[in-house]
């Protein structure tokens, strides 16, 4: 990709120069029995030779049903215009299924009038649904066992002791979700992009990168910076109440860095959390002030019963610096294990740039 030799550039290589433009997808067929194609993520740090295979991203998945089409790993019938790819994602252990659409040719199809924020134009749709998403790398919904808790931050050198409400989800990727109301003053009065701004978020991820125990210590937790991740949650802007009224904004971050838009595994995420009484996420969402129109019934966050499976389904809308990503959330209750989410799918588009080799002096 570029990064060796600390070239923050990657002008010797393939990337892009950030954290959401250095990936790799590693595709091959499978031998697991109802799985198509498995599949790796490696996130390459810009400006280090560090390759942290920690987690998924859901923006580079969202690639490998067209991929595996396009490459003969998974063939269409005659005639057939739509497919189900089911992808195995080495790194969480866990299923995707991608609904994908094909062209007269057999290959994937590119083209179609699906939009998605921070991206010019419109494509095919993609479906990505993440299935049985929770405790990918914690084995839990809710790696400590509480929807909402205060996290301390009172030893970093140099800087005023502070707490923050927190919940910290596992679903797709792990996340530590912040309520921005509780964030220390120091970060309210700085730039998002200020480095003391972006310190304050690191501490917090570091501290409950420890308490999800995906480290050992806050030193271990910073050389792994892919995960957890973080976002910071805060009330929409947008105040119309309709189906496409925004249920909460986002602000994430990705690598110490702000994300320019929103991770796909953080929809995942999010949208779960949403839906588990308690959470930050939850809270947040349910105290959104919708100016609706007198005599209108309160729907808040409530879903349908889905006769199929006997759960319950319902959409969320999350809002993001580039715009909104839509999530359809399946969950159910389990006398047993308490809220179960089944499924969160989410929609992408892809297109292929370019084929070819990347050349490598060792």
């Amino acid at each position: 990709m570029g990064s060796r030799d600390g070239d923050s550039r990657q002008l010797d290589g393939v990337g892009g120069a950030t954290s959401t433009t250095s990936k790799v997808a590693i595709v091959s067929k499978s031998t697991r029995p109802g799985i198509d194609v498995d599949y790796t993520f490696a996130q390459v740090g810009v400006g280090s030779s560090k390759v942290d295979f920690s987690g998924n991203c859901g923006n580079i998945c969202s690639g490998v049903g067209p991929f595996a089409l396009d490459e003969g790993l998974v063939e269409p019938g005659n005639g057939q215009t739509e497919m189900d790819v089911r992808i195995f994602n080495t790194n969480t252990s866990r299923e995707i299924v991608e609904t994908i659409k094909i062209g007269p040719d057999g290959k994937f199809c590119e083209f179609g009038d699906y939009r998605i924020g921070g991206v010019k134009g419109t494509a095919s749709e993609i479906e990505v649904a993440f299935i049985n998403p929770a405790g990918s790398m914690t084995g839990k919904l809710l790696p400590t066992g509480l929807p909402q808790e205060t996290l301390n931050a009172s030893s970093t050198p140099g800087m005023e002791p502070f707490t923050v409400n927190v919940s910290m989800v596992d679903a797709a990727n792990p996340f530590v979700f912040v309520d921005a109301s509780t964030m220390p003053k120091t970060w309210q009065s700085l730039d998002r992009n200020d480095p003391m701004a972006l310190e304050i978020v690191e501490i917090i991820r570091r501290i409950a990168a420890v308490r999800m125990g995906l480290a050992r210590d806050e030193a271990s937790a910073s050389q792994v910076r892919g995960t957890p991740k973080i976002a910071i949650l805060s009330q929409a802007e947008s105040r119309t109440h309709n189906d496409t009224t925004p249920d909460i904004h986002v602000t994430s971050y990705s690598m110490g860095k702000m994300h320019p838009s929103f991770q796909l595994t953080g929809a995942v995420c999010l949208s779960a959390a949403i839906s588990i009484p308690g959470t930050v996420a939850s809270d947040i969402a349910e105290r959104q002030d919708y100016p609706t129109p007198p005599g209108t019934p309160d729907e808040g966050l409530e879903g349908v019963i889905s006769a199929k499976s006997g759960g319950f389904e319902k959409q969320v809308v999350l809002e993001h610096a580039s715009g909104e990503i839509t999530a359809r959330v399946k969950t159910r209750e389990d006398s047993m294990e308490g809220l179960v989410v089944e499924s969160v799918t989410v929609s992408r588009t892809a297109r292929r740039l370019f084929e070819g080799n990347v050349l490598i002096n060792v």
